[in-house]
Order: C-alpha cells, then sequence, then structure tokens
C-alpha cells in the first residue's frame, strides 16, 4: 500500500471531498467546502516528493517531468476513486485529490428537479451542465448519464480527463475514454466518435472552439451531446459557446445554438442546514420559443429576467434564487447561506420574509 492511502482513506472516513497535499504546508482537507488543518508536520519537498511519485506509474513520472503538472484517476482499492491533478508550485510540488465516490449517483438520491431527467431522455441536441470549480457537475453529470444507460438501449461515449465515474454497461452500452490516455485531445476524440455509431456523446470540457464546433456538429447529425463548461449560469453559459467562435461566425453559431440547445444546468453546492453535507442548487434552463429568440437575437442578456417568469417557471424551468428558496422553505439551507448564495439578494430578502416562522 502507497503511503498516501492513508491520507486518501482518511478524506473518504471524514466524508470530505478534497485532500491538498502540497510542500511546504500541512495536509488539508475540504469538508463541506471549507478547509480544514490535518494533525500533521509541514510537508517537505522531498518528503511531497517522495509521496506522490510512488502512485504514479513510469509513463505518469515521464508525463509529469516534462510538462511539470498531470490529470489522472488513482483507485485506492475497498476505499475509493480520486481524481488527481499534481503539479509544481513556489515550494516544491503540490497535488490535490478529488473524491469520486464508488457508488454511482441517482437523480433521486441527488434530488435534482424532474426537468433535468427530461433533457437525459432527448434523442438528440445539446445539454450543458455549469458551475465553477467543486460545484458538483461531475456528479450530475453522471447521474444524467446513469438514467440513460439504466433506462434506454443506446450507445454513450464519454470523453473525460481524467475518467471519474465508472459506469457499468446495463441497458446501454457505455464507451469512456481518457484523453491523453486513450486519445490525444478532445477534438481528436469526438471526431472519432463520430465514427463510432454513438447515440450519447458526453464532452467531459469544451476548452475551446474547435471542440465546441465539433460537438455542435454532433448534436446535428441527431446524436445527443453533453458538455459542461466553467460558467456560474445558463445565459452565461450560452455566451461563452458563442464568445469561443471565431467573431464572423457568431451570428451562425448564435443560429446553430437556438435550434440544437434543450437546455442548461447552472449549479452550485450550499451546506445544508444540519451540517450534514452540501445540497445543490441548480438553475435550468429548457430550450422553447421565447429561449430561441433570445439567443438567435443576441438577447441572452434577458435569460436571467426570463427564468424568473411564470411562464418559465410553468414549463419546468426555474432561476437560482427559485431554487434557493425552495431549498430554504423545505429547511435544507439557513437563510443566511441563502443570500450569500442568491443571484438577487436584495429581492431573495423580501421572499425568505414571508416565510412562516415554522415552515
Amino acid at each position: 500500500m502507497a503511503r498516501l492511502d492513508s491520507f486518501l482513506r482518511m478524506v473518504v472516513d471524514q466524508k470530505a471531498s478534497d485532500l491538498h497535499f502540497h510542500s511546504g504546508t500541512v495536509p488539508i482537507i475540504r469538508h463541506d467546502g471549507d478547509l480544514v488543518t490535518l494533525p500533521f508536520r509541514s510537508l517537505s519537498e522531498e518528503e511531497t516528493a517522495r509521496f506522490v511519485m510512488e502512485i504514479m506509474t513510469p509513463e505518469q513520472r515521464a508525463v509529469f517531468e516534462k510538462q511539470k503538472q498531470i490529470d489522472f484517476a488513482y483507485v485506492v482499492e475497498g476505499c475509493a476513486r480520486f481524481r488527481v491533478n499534481i503539479f509544481m508550485q513556489s515550494r516544491g510540488i503540490g497535488s490535490v485529490f478529488r473524491v469520486v465516490p464508488d457508488v454511482m449517483p441517482t437523480l433521486e438520491q441527488l434530488r435534482l428537479p424532474p426537468a433535468i431527467r427530461r433533457l437525459a431522455k432527448y434523442p438528440n441536441g445539446l445539454v450543458l451542465v455549469t458551475g465553477a470549480t467543486g460545484s458538483g457537475k461531475s456528479t450530475t453529470l453522471a447521474a444524467m448519464v446513469n438514467e440513460v444507460n439504466r433506462t434506454m438501449r443506446k450507445h454513450i461515449i464519454t470523453l473525460e480527463d481524467p475518467i471519474e465515474f465508472v459506469h457499468v454497461p446495463r441497458e446501454s452500452i457505455v464507451t469512456q475514454r481518457q484523453v491523453g490516455k486513450h486519445v490525444d485531445t478532445f477534438a481528436a476524440a469526438l471526431r472519432s466518435a463520430l465514427r463510432e455509431s454513438p447515440d450519447v456523446v458526453v464532452v467531459g470540457e469544451m476548452r475551446d472552439f474547435e471542440t465546441v464546433s465539433l460537438a455542435v456538429s454532433a448534436a446535428e447529425t441527431g446524436v445527443l451531446v453533453f458538455g459542461t463548461l466553467h460558467t456560474n449560469s445558463a445565459a452565461k453559459a450560452v455566451d461563452r459557446i458563442i464568445d469561443m467562435c471565431p467573431e464572423e461566425l457568431h451570428e451562425q453559431m448564435r443560429n446553430v445554438v437556438s435550434t440544437l440547445l434543450k437546455g442548461v444546468v447552472a449549479q452550485s453546492l450550499c451546506k445544508r442546514a444540519n451540517g450534514e453535507g452540501r445540497a445543490a442548487l441548480t438553475e435550468i434552463l429548457l430550450n422553447n420559443y421565447a429561449v430561441a429568440n433570445m439567443i438567435r437575437e443576441n438577447k441572452t442578456f434577458q435569460l436571467d429576467g426570463y427564468l424568473a417568469s411564470g411562464e418559465a417557471l410553468a414549463s419546468g424551468m426555474q432561476s437560482l434564487d427559485q431554487s434557493i428558496l425552495a431549498r430554504v422553505k423545505e429547511g435544507e439551507i439557513t437563510a443566511e447561506d441563502a443570500l450569500r448564495y442568491a443571484r438577487y439578494p436584495d429581492t431573495l430578502k423580501t421572499l425568505l420574509a414571508t416565510i412562516p416562522e415554522d415552515a
């Protein structure tokens, strides 16, 4: 057993999400979003190197020595799988280990709105899952893929860097490819995927115009494409897709996205009021005539306002603040935390004041 495994087991035992293992500091875990120092000595540069080098294969060490950073998945048998990033920093080697649960999440367990199941059922189109790092995007996306896998006969191809949740084929065929290991780039993997008779393609991260262009092309051919972005709202996700294109293609891409987009899930995580874990706060945008028109006419700045409308709510959409308000009414998060995460705190504060004390 590698010496680092004992720290990783501690992360899982403490129900934490991350281990920060950097030379020049003591090991630190992230528990419910907060950083907690472990009772251990400050790590020297040489000691940190010994710990992290021990868990890398010779091939991974060669990549790290050449590029000064590396991403990969690491498994502690009988414990959990971890997404690993090792890098060089001013005091030597740094590393972050993110826990990937070994139990496949379901939409029901995550208490995600019914509209997200609808997005997973589409036969084709583009679905975006967005949020900041650590917002639970990967977990929500895994639950959506799991929904397809267990209820439909499809060929699902996931393109990831690295592979996080491992999907065991159930009703569907599941092909998982790791960028850097099974294929060189996301773009190359997407080009190949289009020749592999896919029904669903999952793009772990849409980072550049080539990847976006190929993902859109896949959706145009009748494939359901799930993609992730690092934005904190549905409107900004649409803008990001457009902005990745050369300026002369913006109008064309707006027209295409207005047709192909099925929906956007923008997510944050907030501590539960009982102190046990975190709750997902989800903004959901579904495409319809009004939404498509705003995208096509470059009026995405109106999407936030539309999401708060009765028309949007009646069709299964919800704004971030509506999601937050519902969580407060259910007693799942506190009003104080709600205001910290709200997009429009003053408006939400007024709505919170209408909730009975014993609700």
